[in-house]
C-alpha cells in the first residue's frame, strides 16, 4: 500500500510515546493523520509537530473505553478527510502494576474492547475505500506461559486478546481487502520506560531481566508502517525483541495451525 493520499487514525497519539512517533511517521509518508487521545493538549501538540513537518493532521478527543467516542472518531476521519484507509490501535491506559488483582478492566476496556470497537466501526468505512489496513499493538509480556509476564494481568490479558484477534481476522483480506496485523514489541524507549530503566542499578537490571538496549520510538514507527503497507501480510504477528530485528511468526508455527 502506498500511503500517499491515504487517511490514517492513530489512537493514543497525544502522548510522548509510540503514538506520537507513529502519527508523525505516517504523516511523513503522505497520510492525512487523525490524532486521537484523551489528552487534548498533547493531541494538539502532535498535530502541531506534524504541521511543522508540512504534514496534514487533525485532532479529536476520544476515550477508547467508550464506544460512542470511537464511533465519533471514525465519523470524524470520514468527514474531515473523506474516508479511512489505516487504523492503528495504539491507545493504552497508564501501566499500573500495583497488584495482581488491581486495574484489570482499565486495560481490557481500552486495549482490547476499545480496539475491537474501533475495528468494528472502521471496517465499514474501509469497505467504502475498497480495503485498508489495521495494525494493533501487542506486547511480548502477553506471550509464553508463566515466564516473563508483566505485573498487570489485565494488561497481559488485553494484549493476548489483541494477538488472537489479529490472527482470527486474517480472512478480512479475502472478503474485504482489509489486512489486520499486530506488532508485538518488548521494552520500548518511551520517556517513562527510559526513565525507569535509567533509575535502576546494574544489579537491579539483571534481577529484573531489563535489556541493555531499548527499542526506539522511530523503530516502532517503522515496524508499524511496514505492517500497514506490506500487502502480503494479513493476520500476521511481528515479534520485536530487544537487540533483535523484528520478525514475523511463521505461518507454520503451532500457534497458527492448532
Amino acid at each position: 500500500m502506498d500511503l500517499t493520499g491515504k487517511v490514517a487514525i492513530i489512537t493514543g497519539s497525544g502522548g510522548v510515546g509510540c503514538g506520537r512517533a507513529i502519527a508523525r511517521r505516517f504523516a511523513l509518508e503522505g497520510c492525512s493523520v487523525v490524532v486521537s487521545d484523551i489528552a487534548e493538549p498533547g493531541g494538539h501538540e502532535t498535530v502541531r509537530l506534524i504541521e511543522t513537518e508540512r504534514g496534514r493532521a487533525a485532532f479529536i478527543r476520544a476515550d477508547m473505553a467508550k464506544e460512542s467516542d470511537i464511533k465519533a472518531l471514525i465519523e470524524f476521519a470520514e468527514k474531515t478527510y473523506g474516508g479511512l484507509d489505516v487504523l492503528v490501535n495504539n491507545a493504552s491506559p497508564p501501566y499500573r502494576p500495583q497488584g495482581l488483582l488491581d486495574h484489570w478492566f482499565d486495560a481490557i476496556q481500552a486495549d482490547l474492547q476499545g480496539a475491537m470497537h474501533a475495528i468494528l466501526h472502521a471496517v465499514p468505512a474501509m469497505r467504502k475505500r475498497n480495503g485498508g489496513a489495521i495494525v494493533s499493538m501487542g506486547s511480548t509480556s502477553a506471550i509464553g506461559h508463566g515466564l516473563k509476564h508483566s505485573k498487570s494481568p489485565g494488561y497481559d490479558i488485553a494484549k493476548m486478546g489483541l494477538i488472537r484477534l489479529t490472527t482470527t481476522l486474517a480472512p478480512l483480506q479475502a472478503s474485504d481487502g482489509i489486512r489486520v496485523n499486530c506488532l508485538v514489541p518488548a521494552w520500548i524507549a518511551s520517556p517513562e520506560v527510559q526513565s525507569y530503566v535509567d533509575s535502576l542499578t546494574p544489579q537491579q537490571r539483571k534481577e529484573g531481566s531489563v535489556p541493555e538496549v531499548l527499542i526506539t520510538l522511530d523503530e516502532i514507527a517503522s515496524a508499524v508502517v511496514h505492517l500497514a503497507t506490506d500487502e502480503s501480510l494479513a493476520g500476521r504477528l511481528m515479534l520485536y525483541f530487544n537487540s533483535q530485528s523484528p520478525r514475523l511468526i511463521p505461518q507454520g508455527d503451532p500457534g497458527f495451525t492448532c
